[in-house]
């Protein structure tokens, strides 16, 4: 369309102002509350799978053990440690009925019900084809763990998960403190029967009561 105009007339060429329309927040869904990443929990079964395919081999001398769905790094013993187990790995094969027992040391005890893998220092089981499977807490009849820094840890978190899976005899060492301690009579997750042994006495597994072990030969360093 022609436009008309006369001499002198000034022109406004200026665009005219356009309206922006206002931008509107999208509307996500989110979850309510606060929330944190948790941790991958694995059973028992997964843990077993993962062991037989070899899938912790890179950690060579690294020891593992699996509480309640957690892997957990264990500490690398020290020398009084060391010896203690030791004492009690030759005492126990000693005294024990071989043909009734087996000793393991710090090897798996499997806990299905509460996936975890614990591996104490001693274990006493009972005689059976382990080739397979290892024990589960039903084949155990003594567990022995040697504390020194892990005290706490197994007076703590491992005696509760010893007493929920039902171990009727667990020992723990005191090196610092020169002493056993012994919980029994588990009843409902929790040990109602705990008492200590120092190192001038004499202490006897639940499942033989005919054997003892003075408690001086537990720390005896020849």
């Amino acid at each position: 369309m022609a436009v008309a105009y006369n001499a002198g007339m000034t022109l406004n060429l200026k665009r005219p102002a356009l309206k922006q329309p206002a931008l509107k927040r999208p509307r996500l869904a989110t979850a309510s509350g606060q929330c944190s990443p948790s941790p991958l929990k694995l059973t028992l079964a997964d843990y077993e799978h993962m062991v037989n395919l070899g899938a912790f081999e890179w950690l060579r001398e690294r020891r593992i053990e699996l509480i309640r769905g957690e892997i957990r790094e264990m500490m690398a013993p020290n020398p009084p440690h060391s010896l203690v187990v030791s004492n009690l790995n030759t005492w126990s094969h000693k005294y024990v009925p071989i043909d009734e027992v087996i000793i393991r040391v710090q090897d798996p005890v499997g806990i299905p019900e509460l996936d975890s893998a614990p591996q104490p220092d001693i274990a006493w089981v009972r005689r059976r084809d382990y080739s397979k499977r290892h024990p589960r807490s039903s084949d155990v009849l003594l567990i022995v763990e040697v504390s020194d820094a892990t005290y706490r840890y197994d007076t703590g978190e491992k005696l509760e998960l010893y007493a929920q899976c039902g171990i009727k005899d667990y020992w723990v060492v005191n090196i610092r403190e020169y002493r056993i301690e012994v919980f029994r009579k588990p009843r409902r997750g929790v040990y109602t029967e705990q008492k200590s042994f120092d190192y001038e006495s004499a202490v006897s597994p639940l499942a033989f009561p005919k054997i003892e072990l003075p408690v001086e030969r537990a720390f005896a360093v020849t």
